[in-house]
């Protein structure tokens, strides 16, 4: 049985970590393409699923199609509703261009022809687009399923949390765009645009909303992360303290961290995250002034005590 809450350092699988980030947006682009747009583009995002990162089903020829990071078998698998069923393996060296380029001939032999914007979203360090990028090319399937062993450890407790909000919330939606594993709640009132934004982020955060989720991390933090933030952010909110004693507010990135190594060690790691998501979200709903008893189920009687067994 593998580990539930696994550790994963960043310096151990880095050139994994990029080059599946970038394999991720070719099928996100992909979605972005044959799927109608949704509210902050939830549309385009993918799911956890019980064999890896799957897009869900998409429109195609009067039926279903859908791609689907199969992590157990180790390949890109392409379904349709109409029964075709093709892959793609994703061999330990298999450079991004290539990658690009198989996805789209699969999509091809079953009669899709999604047009993508090649270059990369939100990838700050180089613009090399991804049908020409031969850099990144190193991928190590057993550190892609200890990533993707974390985001099913993580995704049942943003669920449960999701559960406890009755106003807008997004579903827990894996961003290929920044490649984590979040969700969002929204107080129901429309927000200035962020400075300098381009399209998608004035769409993406053209609402108030508290949001958090799990990142790989940074060469600083050295390995995944929990994170939450508010948009916009309410003065006073870094001065807030939060639970557990492990979380913190990290002025750089204007957000709240909580390490997975802290959650990991944790007696009840579930709760020890569920009480980062809890305090986080009521530290900056209270400062914004949501209103937060139209917004929240009262939690049903029990509800801790059977979080705990689970």
């Amino acid at each position: 049985m593998q580990e539930e809450w696994p550790s994963l350092p960043l310096a151990s699988w880095k050139e994994t970590y990029f080059t599946f980030h970038r394999w991720t947006q070719v099928v996100g682009k992909v979605m972005l393409d044959l799927t109608p747009l949704q509210n902050h583009f939830w549309n385009a995002a993918l799911r956890v699923s019980a064999r890896g990162l799957a897009t869900g089903a998409m429109p195609h020829r009067g039926g279903l199609l859908e791609l689907e990071f199969d992590l157990v078998d180790g390949k890109l698998e392409l379904r349709t509703s109409g029964g075709e069923r093709k892959s793609l393996p994703l061999g330990s060296i298999l450079p991004v261009a290539d990658f690009h380029d198989g996805c789209l001939s699969l999509l091809r032999s079953v009669g899709a022809a999604p047009r993508i914007d090649p270059r990369p979203c939100e990838i700050a360090e180089e613009a090399l687009p991804l049908d020409a990028d031969r850099i990144h090319r190193r991928f190590d399937l057993e550190a892609a399923r200890t990533w993707w062993r974390i985001l099913i450890s993580s995704a049942p407790v943003l669920d449960r949390f999701r559960s406890r909000f009755v106003g807008k919330c997004s579903p827990v939606l894996f961003w290929w765009g920044s490649f984590d594993l979040a969700c969002t709640r929204f107080s129901g009132r429309r927000a200035p645009p962020p400075p300098k934004a381009d399209a998608i982020h004035r769409e993406a955060y053209s609402h108030e909303q508290i949001s958090a989720g799990i990142w790989p991390g940074t060469e600083e933090l050295g390995g995944p992360a929990f994170y939450a933030y508010a948009v916009p952010a309410p003065p006073g909110l870094s001065q807030q303290r939060v639970e557990p004693d492990a979380a913190f507010w990290h002025a750089g990135l204007g957000e709240w961290i909580l390490p997975w190594e802290a959650v990991r060690a944790a007696r009840d790691p579930a709760a020890e995250l569920l009480a980062f998501l809890e305090s986080t979200y009521r530290s900056a709903a209270i400062l914004a002034r949501w209103d937060r008893a139209a917004l929240e189920r009262a939690p049903a009687e029990g509800e801790a005590e059977r979080a705990a067994r689970q």
